[in-house]
This record gives C-alpha cells, sequence and structure tokens, in this order.
C-alpha cells in the first residue's frame, strides 16, 4: 500500500489537524484498531470544492475501502454542501482508479509528474465528481419501496 499512497510525518498530520479547513475520519475495529483513516481538505472554502487529500486501508481488498468512500461522498455532499468533490491518484494505482470510477468519479486529466515516490516523479491521475451527478447516482441507487 505504501507505493500508492503518500507518506506524511507526524508533524505534517498534526499541522494539518490544527487546520480548520481540513477533517480526519477514521475506521475502528471493535477492539480498536485502526482499520482505515481518510482526510478531506477544503470544507471552509467559498467554492465548496472540496479535495479527498488522503484514504489509508490497512488491509486492501475487502471492501472496506468503497465503503468509507461512499460515506465520505454522502458526508461531502449532504452535511459540507459541497458543489465539487476531487481526488488525485498515482497512475499505477489501478485498483483505486476503478473504485473511484466504478462510485462515480469522473476522470479530468492527467497532472504530469506531480507527485514523488521513491525520490522519482510520477503522475497522477486528477477525478472528481460533481454535486448533481452525485444526486443523480444516488436517486438511481436508493431502494424503491414494493407495494404491499
Amino acid at each position: 500500500m505504501r507505493e500508492f499512497v503518500g507518506q506524511w510525518s507526524d508533524e505534517r498530520h498534526l499541522r494539518t489537524l490544527s487546520n480548520g479547513d481540513a477533517r480526519y475520519f477514521v475506521s475502528e475495529s471493535e477492539s480498536g484498531d485502526l482499520q482505515a483513516f481518510a482526510i478531506l481538505r477544503g470544507v471552509e472554502e467559498v467554492s465548496r470544492s472540496i479535495e479527498l487529500k488522503r484514504v489509508v486501508v490497512a488491509t486492501p481488498g475487502r471492501g472496506l475501502g468503497r465503503r468509507i468512500l461512499t460515506e465520505l461522498m454522502s458526508i461531502v455532499f449532504d452535511e459540507f454542501q459541497a458543489h465539487r468533490f476531487f481526488l488525485d491518484v498515482y497512475e499505477d494505482n489501478a485498483r483505486a482508479r476503478h473504485v473511484y470510477e466504478n462510485l462515480g468519479f469522473v476522470y479530468e486529466g492527467i497532472m504530469r509528474e506531480a507527485g514523488e515516490r521513491n525520490e522519482q516523479f510520477i503522475s497522477l491521475h486528477l477525478m472528481s465528481m460533481l454535486d448533481r451527478e452525485y444526486r443523480a447516482r444516488a436517486t438511481l441507487t436508493a431502494p424503491t419501496a414494493s407495494p404491499v
């Protein structure tokens, strides 16, 4: 997982936590072990454009990342009233790109050599979802009541 997610120092996390424009979300097991965390930035932006800065799942492949992203989409659009939810993902992280696309994120373009990993620059794919896309998707996936 480390090859797909940039690493921050404890100091960087503390600075981000102290900034009113960022929110951290965590998922813990019943025993209190950290299973995943996510960072949103831009929650106070006038543009109502919120960035998914980071989502990290301890054990990928079990659907937890998808569940967390679905909850974050609800928080971003329903609670924060965002217009745009965006993220970037390493170009070689096909698994994450697939999940984002399945959730309705749209590919916007490539940010050439905008990330660094193992002392080498790597390009990032920019993806986003707009509030109207989220609402349309929520309408399509909402359970329908069956007649009694």
